[in-house]
Parts: C-alpha cells; sequence; structure tokens
C-alpha cells in the first residue's frame, strides 16, 4: 500500500518498501516497479477530522492538549506524570489511545513542546524521551535540518554550505541567516531548544458530545463494531475530563443502509447505575450488550451521543481506602453482571416498609433504577441475624425454656412486633436473642396470645447470627 500526495509518494508500507516502492515515487514507477501495491489519494480533510478526534481523546490524560503540523498532537503532561505512574506508564496509555482510533504513533517527550515535535519528526530512531533540556540540546544537534519546516525552502543553499544538521544551523551567524531567511526560522529554533517560550492554541472541548465512525466495510455482528465504538468511548472519555463530568446515559446508534433502502439505525441505550468515567468498566459494558444484540442489517457506521452527564464527585479523602472495594465498585460489578446474565437472571434485595421480617424484604431485578434506588440503609437499632430462615421453625420446651439441641438461654430484652392486621396475616409477637451452650447465637420469638387464649405458649427459630 502506497499513499499519494501531488501524484508521487509520500507513505509506503514496509511491503511496498520491500517491493521497490520509494519516498516522492510517482503513480507509473510505482506500477511498473510493483503493479499490486494498492494507490490511495492523500485526504488532508480526512487527516485533520482524525487529528481532531485523536486531540480529543488525549483529554483524558491533560487538559493541556493542541495540535501541530504533520498531524500532530502536542501534550503537556508536567501535571499528570504522577497521577498515571510516570512517563513511561503515560506513553503507553497514550500510544494505546491512539491505536483504539486506528493511528500508528511516534512519541517523544522533552522540556519543550517545539523540541519533541522535532524528535518524533526525525523518525522512530530520534524519537527519545528525555526530561533535562542539556540532553533535548544534544539530540536536537544531530538531527537533519530537514525536520524544521522552516528550514525546507532553503534546503539547497544550506547544503552549499555544509550545513546539514540543526546544530550546524544553529552555529551560524543569526544576522546574517535572519536577512537570507527571515526571522520565522531562529524563532523556530528558540522554541525548540528552549530559548523562547511558545504559546500554544489548547484544545476546547465543545459543550456536548457526539461522535461518528465509519466502518472500513459491512459488519453483519453487532460487536464487530467493538473496535470503533472503543475509538468514540476514547473521544468522550476526554470529553468527560476535559469538563469533569461524568456520564450516566448516552446512546450509541449503528447505522445501516442509505439510499432507497434505507433502514432506520438500530439504537442502544446505556443507562448506567453509578455516573461512571473509567474506561474499562464502559468498554466491558458495552462488550456484554453489543454480544447480546441482534441485528436487522448490516451497519456501516457508529455514532456515539451523550445524553446526560453529572458533576464528577471528589475523590475519598480518607487515609486507608475501604476494604472490599468501594459501593460504586459493587454497583459496576452487578451492573456488567446484568448486562451480561440479563436483569431478570440477577436478583439485588430492595427493604420494605413492614415491621414483620418475613415481609420487609422482597427481590427485584437489578436494573439502573433499582440499583440508584436501593442505597444502604442505616443500621438498626435492635439486632438482626444475617441468615433469615424460610419459614419460622418450632422449639420444644424443657423446663419452661425453649429448646434447640441445648437448652436457649435468653440474651437480650424482648422486642415486640405487632403487625399486619390490614392484609389478614397479623402477626404477635416477642423476639428474643438467645445462646446455646455451644455460644451459638439464635433469633427466636414467642407467639403472644390473648388473655382468653389459655393455649400453651410456643417459641419458634426464626434467624441465625453469623
Amino acid at each position: 500500500m502506497a499513499v499519494l500526495d501531488g501524484g508521487q509518494v509520500c507513505v509506503a508500507s514496509a511491503s511496498a518498501h520491500h517491493a521497490g516502492v520509494q519516498p516522492h515515487m510517482r503513480r507509473g514507477g510505482v506500477l511498473a516497479v510493483a503493479p499490486q501495491t494498492l494507490l490511495y489519494a492523500r485526504a488532508p480533510e480526512q487527516e485533520a477530522a482524525l487529528r481532531e478526534r485523536v486531540a480529543m481523546a488525549l483529554l483524558q490524560f491533560t487538559p493541556c492538549v493542541a495540535t501541530a503540523l504533520d498531524e500532530a498532537v502536542l501534550l503537556e503532561v508536567s501535571g499528570s506524570l504522577r497521577l498515571f505512574g510516570g512517563i513511561r506508564a503515560l506513553c503507553r496509555r497514550v500510544r494505546q489511545t491512539a491505536q483504539q482510533l486506528g493511528c500508528s504513533t511516534v512519541l517523544s517527550c522533552a522540556p519543550t513542546a517545539h523540541g519533541a515535535w522535532l524528535l518524533a519528526r526525525g523518525g522512530s530512531r530520534a524519537a527519545r524521551r528525555t526530561m533535562q533540556l542539556a540532553r533535548l540540546q544534544a539530540w536536537l544537534d544531530i538531527l537533519p535540518t530537514w525536520v524544521l519546516p522552516e528550514a525546507a525552502p532553503e534546503q539547497a543553499w544550506l547544503a552549499g554550505l555544509g550545513c546539514h544538521t540543526l546544530g550546524a544551523l544553529r552555529r551560524l551567524p543569526r544576522a546574517g541567516l535572519r536577512r537570507r531567511c527571515g526571522p520565522a526560522m531562529l524563532v523556530a529554533l528558540d522554541r525548540a531548544y528552549g530559548d523562547m517560550p511558545a504559546l500554544l492554541d489548547w484544545l476546547e472541548a465543545p459543550p456536548t458530545f457526539h461522535a461518528r465512525a465509519e466502518l472500513p466495510d459491512r459488519m453483519t455482528h453487532a460487536e464487530h463494531a467493538q473496535h470503533a465504538a472503543d475509538g468514540l468511548l476514547a473521544q468522550m472519555l476526554g470529553w468527560l475530563q476535559a469538563h469533569q463530568h461524568a456520564v450516566t446515559h448516552y446512546t450509541l446508534l449503528l447505522e445501516h443502509e442509505r439510499g432507497r433502502q434505507a433502514i432506520p439505525p438500530t439504537a442502544l441505550e446505556i443507562a448506567l447505575a453509578e455516573p461512571t468515567w473509567q474506561h474499562a468498566h464502559l468498554t466491558r459494558l458495552l462488550r456484554e450488550r453489543l454480544a447480546k444484540l441482534v441485528l436487522a442489517a448490516p451497519i456501516l457506521a457508529v455514532c456515539l451521543s451523550v445524553t446526560q452527564v453529572q458533576a464528577r464527585a471528589p475523590l475519598s479523602d480518607a487515609l486507608f481506602p475501604e476494604p472490599g472495594g468501594t459501593a460504586q465498585d459493587h454497583v459496576r460489578l452487578l451492573e456488567l453482571l446484568a448486562a451480561r446474565l440479563g436483569a431478570e437472571h440477577v436478583l439485588r434485595a430492595r427493604p420494605q416498609a413492614d415491621h414483620r421480617p418475613e415481609h420487609a424484604n422482597h427481590w427485584e431485578p437489578v436494573t439502573p433504577p433499582a440499583l440508584r434506588a436501593t442505597r444502604p440503609a442505616a443500621a438498626p437499632p435492635l439486632p438482626r441475624p444475617a441468615w433469615l430462615l424460610d419459614a419460622p421453625v418450632p422449639l420444644t420446651i424443657r423446663g419452661h425454656a425453649p429448646y434447640y439441641g441445648t437448652p436457649l438461654r435468653l440474651m437480650s430484652p424482648p422486642e415486640r412486633i405487632e403487625s399486619g392486621w390490614w392484609d389478614g396475616d397479623t402477626v404477635m409477637r416477642d423476639y428474643y436473642v438467645a445462646m446455646d451452650d455451644d455460644h451459638a447465637c439464635y433469633w427466636i420469638y414467642r407467639e403472644r396470645r390473648s388473655s382468653q387464649d389459655h393455649a400453651p405458649v410456643r417459641w419458634y427459630l426464626h434467624g441465625l447470627f453469623g
């Protein structure tokens, strides 16, 4: 494969280069040397749009993102190194994000933005990382002069002077160089070497988010659009980070045929139980939803729109992390299980306003509204067992005391529950915490009788304490 710009090869793949395709070769020469090479015309508009999408996605790592020439994106990451675990980990995350959008990257890091850009323009061998200005200047000195765009029109003149590197160019008399080439070349050199500050136009995220990605071919299965959806999610995360938002609801549209045989797009509504901005959770949840989706027609494009967001909650300032994860982690796990198994197969207990223990809870499917509605309640003032039996177990009486394997000693005052008269299931009970000879605790109750009822007192076991 080769890309033509103005009728000449500007980029060639490794296989085309191995077949004899060289830079600046014309179409006829390429077809003569390697007739099987696929030729594509360069599309600057699409390249600029892709660069903007990559810049939007990279906002999740720093609020200071700018674009430059040659499809370059500049990031000011001095305030993000500690957050993402250092320069190597951050570069790895940046490369992975760019790959999700279908881009190959050449990464360089330097104390100056233009210095890092020139290192990246020099190719993969010159794409180095340094945090020291002296080392950056040493690396810039050995770069060829063609990496500096302002020096491109003067390449023949510089070659005649024997000036082939930026170091040699910098040693030329500044006054004569200014008269011959203008001030732009000196300004570019000073910005790259750190002798002059650079003013960059930082990217501003739009107030709303909507992104679209064309698929390379018709996809007959929804999960085949996962790669394109990952790129849209990466852009959404950058937008969320720029506004310090967390998403609660977004829509994924799967577009089908257009024209006379147009089919309405398939809408996939993603409602989140907890506001989130974590890429891993959003990706897993979307993958589970796409795997269960049955398409009515092949997919041509994917669109993603954010419909509901919330202000991001600040991080916990507790000294020690919560054991077993946070409440948000628990909700995300239930949300992922519901997407994989179906909400009707994942049940969650929800308290009811009823004093009767057997009616104080019911099970409901896990859905985002249910997850938001069931918040951990405050602990009751009276002891409650962790295990409530499906039906109370009658206890025998020995020596005027309840007996369950061993005699049970009452360890608490009675808790009277008298309720249920409105639905015909009236209960009149006195609950106690009892302990046996092995120090196991039980929740038992005694049925209350009216003054006219002379039946013997009956005891029941209703719950077990852990």
